[in-house]
C-alpha cells in the first residue's frame, strides 16, 4: 500500500543528498529514516547508529551475508 504524503522541501532536499550517497531513491531514503526513527523510538537505549547499521544488515540479501569473525581470542 503506497500514500501521498507532503513533505518539508528541506527535508526533501536533505533526503536527495543522502539518497545519493547510499544510493537509495529519495523516497527509499525517507523510509529508512522513517524506520530508523521508529526502531531508535522503540529502544532508547539503543545508539541510533547501531539502529541504522542493524537495518542496512538485515535489508541485505542472505546471499551476500558474511559470517562473523572475531578479530581476537580472549
Amino acid at each position: 500500500m503506497s500514500a501521498s504524503v507532503r513533505l518539508d522541501d528541506e527535508l526533501v532536499r536533505q533526503a536527495r543528498i543522502a539518497a545519493k550517497a547510499e544510493f537509495r531513491t529519495v523516497q527509499g531514503q525517507v523510509e529508512f529514516w522513517a524506520k530508523v526513527g521508529r526502531a531508535a523510538l522503540d529502544n532508547p537505549d539503543l545508539p541510533v547508529e547501531f539502529i541504522a547499521e542493524s537495518l542496512m544488515a538485515l535489508s541485505e540479501p542472505r546471499e551476500e551475508a558474511q559470517s562473523f569473525a572475531p578479530r581476537s581470542k580472549m
